[in-house]
């Protein structure tokens, strides 16, 4: 019989009782801290250097057609928001 699975991990694994038991042997076996894998945290970069985040008030009519335009370019506002202001800075 299938034991309860008590949620998810960050890349859809279900959480069993049995996978909390392996894992618990693996940590109290101990780690090779030499063979972990540092991974970063946080966004990743989108330019050669940290971005700053502006902030911009927007009407209501102007964020619905920033939502849409996003929307229909499979983007998100962020990108579309970005691009615009590059076409309009003429920046590349």
């Amino acid at each position: 019989m299938a034991r309860k699975a008590h949620g998810k991990t960050a890349t859809g694994l279900p959480i069993t009782d049995e996978l909390i038991e392996k894992l618990a042997r693996e940590a109290e076996a101990g780690y090779d801290t030499e063979k972990m894998v540092r991974r970063r945290a946080g966004r990743p970069p989108i330019g050669a250097a940290a971005a700053s985040v502006e902030s911009v008030r927007l009407d209501p009519e102007l964020r619905e057609a920033l939502a849409q335009r996003a929307k229909r370019d499979h983007a998100t506002t962020s990108a579309v928001i970005r691009n615009a202001l590059r076409r309009y800075l003429d920046v590349a």
